[in-house]
């Protein structure tokens, strides 16, 4: 049986991304698998895996919205900015932090900023992953990103003990965004070293954590494959007559006057009379025309 869709995994802690694509091929019999957006191994939670005809969705889905529950101990930083690296830098917290201090600080990190990923990330350098370089012991320029954060909400008490501070928060951001230098440009913004010590992606796009589905699931065959359109539900879509249908099939250049309403900001999905995804579109200025990125068919 060939199986297409998005499978909506709860990702374990302790597994790769790649381990879970690996995993999943062998429990389902397919090798065309992808992931849409990697999940260090500590980190658990949404993340969506592409299965036959879907692969062709991974570049749309990884560009989505992430939201996540995450917990930021201040009093120490890491090599990795999280649980898993060396200590490098301590600072006792001796004066309690209150949740006005700590609130403030969060509104003002909304909006969108310049971040450094870790050196301990998968983000690639001169074809070489930055961990990479970090384990070898090398210096290199890290790249810098434009990322945004839409939220950023303290969740519970600020628990201090043993010179440590420790509190839960929720975040919405955009694509690329690390978790792990949010939680270090907290702890820098209350004036200690600071690491992220716990986080669980709760939705990737239109996806969310109580719709997914575990391992025990797919080995008992107890999981659902989500439709390309039910994947793309968040995109902006047009629906064409048969003879645009036609030149859509056939690569075609679609002009002004056959894209209603005007999608000129973006990609687009278009489907035909019966609701079919049919192809991913954006304009193009320089050719005066709607061009295809990816078909769907």
């Amino acid at each position: 049986m060939r199986l297409d869709g998005v499978l909506l995994l709860n990702k374990p802690r302790g597994m790769t991304s790649h381990d879970c694509v690996m995993k999943i091929r062998r429990l389902l019999g397919t090798k065309k698998v992808g992931h849409t957006g990697t999940l260090d191994p500590d980190v658990d939670g949404v993340l969506p895996i592409c299965i036959g005809s879907a692969t062709k969705l991974v570049q749309f889905l990884t560009a989505n919205e992430k939201e996540y529950v995450g917990e930021v101990t201040i009093g120490y930083a890491t090599t990795t900015e999280d649980t898993s690296g060396e200590e490098i830098k301590r600072r006792p917290v001796l004066k309690a932090i209150s949740k006005a201090e700590i609130t403030a600080i969060l509104q003002s990190m909304l909006g969108t900023q310049i971040q450094i990923p870790p050196m301990y990330s998968a983000v690639k350098v001169n074809g070489k992953k930055l961990y990479e370089y970090a384990r070898a012991g090398l210096k290199v320029t890290r790249p810098q990103r434009d990322v945004t954060i839409f939220e950023l909400k303290l969740l519970g008490d600020i628990h201090h003990a043993d010179g440590l501070a420790k509190f839960k928060f929720h975040i919405r951001g955009s694509k690329g965004i690390f978790i792990r230098t949010v939680a270090v440009t907290i702890g820098e913004k209350l004036g200690y070293p600071a690491h992220m010590s716990d986080l669980t992606r709760i939705a990737s796009g239109v996806f969310k954590l109580e719709a997914c589905t575990t391992f025990e699931d797919i080995e008992t065959g107890n999981f659902k494959l989500f439709t390309i359109s039910e994947a793309l539900a968040d995109f902006p879509t047009v629906s064409v007559d048969n003879w645009v249908e036609k030149l859509v099939r056939n690569g075609v250049k679609l002009r002004n006057e056959q894209i209603e309403p005007a999608m000129k900001e973006g990609s687009f999905l278009i489907k035909n009379q019966n609701g079919t995804p049919l192809s991913i579109h954006e304009w193009s200025e320089a050719r005066q025309g709607y061009v295809s990125v990816r078909g769907l068919w």
